[in-house]
């Protein structure tokens, strides 16, 4: 029997992942659309986002529960000086990566970026 667990690393979409209250599900949404695929069934969302990002965060989060609420969901927060400066970017997410507990033995890991 296969119990090696799923993990998924994602960067919350500012723009993708957003909506209007009542019409957020009539559009795709990159975060919330991984967990809408019975093919794909994931154990846990390392989710990263930042500080001034905070409500999109739960509510990508509740969203998540609501069409997958077997998933475990951790919030990261990671706060970017210039979101478009790669170089502060890459770094910070390295340092974040290199001290995540990875259990390569049982878990599997995917990268989620929109």
């Amino acid at each position: 029997m296969d119990t090696e667990k799923t993990v998924v690393f994602g960067l919350l979409g500012t723009v993708l992942d957003s909506g209007p209250e009542g019409r957020r599900w009539d559009k795709w949404r990159p975060t919330v659309s991984i967990f809408q695929h019975e093919e794909v069934l994931v154990d846990c969302l390392e989710l990263i986002h930042d500080e001034n990002r905070q409500a999109l965060a739960t509510q990508v989060c509740e969203d998540i529960a609501t069409v997958s609420p077997e998933t475990e969901v951790h919030r990261h927060v990671l706060n970017f000086t210039d979101a478009w400066d790669f170089e502060e970017v890459y770094g910070a997410l390295h340092d974040f990566m290199r001290a995540y507990p990875f259990d390569p033995e049982s878990r599997e890991y995917l990268l989620h970026i929109t």
